[in-house]
């Protein structure tokens, strides 16, 4: 009897359930992947092995995310394993056209499925003033991510950039691969599957950055924006008309870091995770809040969603408009950043925060002569105050998108400015800190750890490489208590899992 009950719990435990989400930075997701670490490493020697195990537990961790809905992914990987091979032995022309755009269709066709149908119904209610029923659809974690990584494969094929893989094997471990399945790294099949044909290999600052990123992401995660969310920002974007300015202004401030923090981690804990089976994903994040204009923002946040757009739809648009000039540049950013905004969700505040960031950019191209002549007449460009200032006024304009980024209510985004410019109380900054010392404390550490240089992190790396394995055991312990310290009975999702 009692046997039995012990297996229906393990039962209860490895089954899908839509309210219990696998997460990185639960305590059941390392469990089980410190026994496939063991395995994984015992079977390093034999790649049929090794790349069986990756798919079988890349399987069953998206299973654990998005239940029958997994076979949406190996429908994707079948579809465009053959478009791919179809599409390179097709001569130019019509034809291969044909079955490049199909494959497009497919692809765009499944994600507008799942992501948008209830939102153009909402806008045919709102223009016909109808009642269609919005349809019960599950939005499958993560599939953005792998339709617009299963996608570059396709466009590069198409554009002889290169060659398909002949292994469907090789493929489906590029699809289905779990470390960054839900929130990316959106990695680029030129880049992965070449790495699949070399040799396992882990050296001692492979080690080392991998602990160094695996540690990072989990404090990101739990030690902040977990517990930043759940004990300050929330509250105050609640209901922002109860609290001063000053205090929506930090919960503004909060909400940035939060959100950084939420998705940097998210994604350190993916390539350290990779790296520590032997594989390189692209890094996803490069100090976005030292950047100094939204332009250098975009270079350092959210990078592989950045490079696709850049490659596969600002060029392209860019060179479609260049008989305008100085336009071409205009129009493409703009529309760029508009499909960047919907890419994120089906929401008319994704969309206006898209089109902010065109703005943005767009201002940005335009100015970008005559800030250059100022600044060289006045002998200031390059220099540390001037970077400084831009750096500080970049800020303020991101934290302000993410505003419109964070409510769907844009009611809401008024309310809390209203209450910044009508009620800023900045002489309460001593209570505050008094009244929420841990809230105070993790937001400076936050962005004190955001801005240590290249060189000391290099540095941390190399010293966590060279520890011996009782070290690395130690460290990473210590690390996984103090975050198990600060996370609520069960983990947070990440905000970027409905993306």
């Amino acid at each position: 009897m009692g046997g039995t009950i012990h297996l229906d719990k393990i039962w209860e435990l490895l089954k899908f359930n839509p309210s219990d989400t696998l997460l990185f930075h639960s305590s059941l997701f390392f469990f089980l992947f410190f026994g496939f670490l063991l395995l994984y490493n015992f079977s390093a020697k034999h790649k049929n092995a090794r790349f069986f195990l990756i798919i079988l537990f890349s399987l069953y961790f998206y299973y654990k995310s998005a239940g029958y809905l997994a076979g949406i992914l190996i429908v994707s990987a079948a579809v465009n394993f053959f478009f791919g091979a179809i599409i390179h032995r097709t001569p130019y022309g019509g034809l291969r056209r044909f079955y490049f755009i199909l494959a497009l269709f497919i692809n765009l066709g499944i994600l507008a499925y799942f992501k948008y149908t209830n939102f153009v119904i909402q806008i045919i209610n709102g223009i016909r003033e109808s009642q269609l029923e919005p349809l019960e659809i599950f939005l499958p974690i993560g599939i953005s991510f792998y339709t617009f990584k299963a996608m570059s494969y396709i466009i590069d094929i198409y554009m002889e950039m290169m060659e398909p893989t002949k292994s469907f094997r090789n493929f489906c471990v590029f699809i289905f691969f779990f470390p960054n399945i839900q929130l990316g790294p959106i990695e680029r099949a030129a880049n992965f599957l070449p790495q699949l044909e070399e040799d396992y290999e882990l050296t001692n600052k492979d080690i080392g950055k991998a602990l160094f990123l695996i540690s990072a992401g989990l404090l990101k995660l739990s030690l902040i924006s977990d517990y930043l969310n759940a004990n300050f920002v929330s509250q105050i974007f609640d209901w922002p008309e109860r609290y001063t300015g000053f205090q929506n202004l930090l919960a503004t401030y909060a909400y940035t870091l939060q959100l950084y923090c939420d998705f940097s981690g998210y994604s350190d804990l993916a390539i350290g995770i990779a790296l520590m089976m032997g594989y390189k994903l692209m890094d996803n994040f490069n100090s976005p809040f030292k950047a100094t204009s939204v332009a250098d923002f975009w270079r350092r946040w959210h990078i592989s969603l950045s490079k696709w757009l850049l490659d596969y739809l600002f060029k392209p648009l860019q060179i479609k408009f260049r008989r305008l000039k100085m336009l071409s540049n205009v129009i493409a950013l703009f529309v760029t950043f508009l499909i960047c905004g919907l890419w994120h969700d089906a929401g008319w505040n994704y969309i206006i925060w898209g089109a902010l960031h065109g703005v943005y950019m767009s201002v940005g191209v335009l100015l970008q002569k005559p800030k250059n002549y100022i600044y060289n007449k006045l002998k200031i460009n390059n220099t540390k105050p001037l970077k400084f200032i831009q750096g500080v006024i970049t800020f303020h304009l991101i934290a302000f998108s993410f505003l419109i980024f964070r409510f769907s209510d844009l009611e809401r985004v008024k309310a809390v400015l209203s209450q910044i410019i009508s009620y800023f109380h900045g002489e309460i900054y001593m209570q505050f800190i008094e009244k929420l010392p841990l809230i105070s404390g993790l937001m400076l550490l936050g962005f004190i750890a955001h801005f240590i240089p290249v060189k000391a992190e290099e540095k941390i790396k190399d010293a966590i490489g060279n520890m011996p394995l009782i070290g690395k055991i130690i460290l990473l312990s210590v690390v996984i208590f103090i975050a198990a310290q600060f996370k609520s009975a069960n983990p947070i999702a990440p905000t970027y899992f409905q993306y």
